[in-house]
């Protein structure tokens, strides 16, 4: 059960306090400027490889977040022309350590025990050279950003990558480190899906809050200007994705039919994850996990 001062979500960077950089930490060329787009505050972490310049939560190794919402919703934009890494340490129920990694840099999916690498496509603009060039072949999307790579809103849905790819059951999110070259916006974790583009009115009429989804609260929009449409703006990722053929192998945006997201996005609800025989035992990675890892006391104001 998700503790109270988690719910109904967690902001991160303001519980945290991340702008006094005393319970988180920073490495190389990390900076906080206002986005004009945006009209708000967000953290441009750059340089020439990625490791070296990160935002790090919480501050030291040895300390835990002790998040247990089942989605983690992050709001960056990845750097034109660049390539960005983001590493996630999660605990299992079993006290178990996994690390999930996804990035730009990585060609394909790997997986071990305690480590899950996916590659990530970045988006183009609709309509864009990039984007067209997407709905003819994935492979020249796969690398550094494109040019007009937007902003996105990422959905990682912890409990649901830990079942299908490791048969693991998920407890908490221990840390979370941010590698340049992006900008990041915000971080939020929290048990609701939350769907941008839906008005309160809407999701009441649809009775969304009984399938356990809402529409985006105030701190985790994006801006959108009078007679725009969200889903055109800006990228919407759920991973794993509804109705996709398992394993999945790549993080990115789906393509569905005409006006499917950006028309009616209340269409857009999570299903049950159904996990069939094929697919726990091509994913029965759990038998090579030798001796659990301790997990710290998760870390609390």
């Amino acid at each position: 059960v998700l503790a109270a001062w988690q719910r109904p979500y967690l902001n991160v960077f303001k519980h945290f306090r991340v702008e006094e950089w005393k319970r988180s930490a920073r490495e190389g060329d990390v900076t906080a400027l206002t986005d004009a787009r945006l009209k708000g505050t967000v953290y441009r972490i750059q340089g020439s490889v990625p490791a070296s310049s990160y935002l790090q939560l919480p501050r030291t190794g040895t300390q835990s977040l002790g998040l247990a919402g089942r989605y983690l919703y992050l709001l960056f934009r990845p750097m034109p022309h660049k390539h960005f890494i983001v590493h996630l340490d999660v605990a299992t129920e079993e006290n178990q350590v996994v690390r999930i990694s996804f990035s730009n840099l990585f060609k394909e999916f790997k997986s071990t025990a305690t480590w899950l690498q996916f590659p990530f496509v970045c988006g183009a603009a609709k309509g864009s050279a990039c984007d067209r060039a997407a709905r003819t072949s994935r492979h020249d999307l796969v690398g550094a950003a494109p040019a007009d790579v937007r902003w996105t809103c990422l959905v990682l849905d912890l409990h649901s990558i830990l079942s299908l790819y490791l048969n693991r059951r998920y407890s908490h999110l221990k840390s979370i480190k941010l590698c340049s070259n992006l900008l990041v916006k915000n971080l939020c974790t929290s048990d609701l899906v939350f769907v941008p583009g839906v008005t309160f009115s809407e999701a009441r009429q649809a009775n969304l809050a009984c399938r356990g989804v809402a529409p985006m609260p105030r701190e985790m929009a994006f801006p959108v200007p009078k007679g725009e449409k969200w889903h055109d703006l800006y990228d919407y990722i759920r991973f794993p994705s509804e109705g996709s053929k398992l394993p999945y192998d790549s993080i990115q945006k789906s393509c569905p039919g005409p006006a499917a997201v950006s028309e009616n996005p209340v269409r857009q609800l999570p299903q049950s994850v159904m996990l069939t025989k094929a697919v726990r035992d091509r994913l029965s990675l759990i038998h090579q996990i030798t001796s659990p890892k301790a997990v710290s006391t998760p870390w609390r104001r």
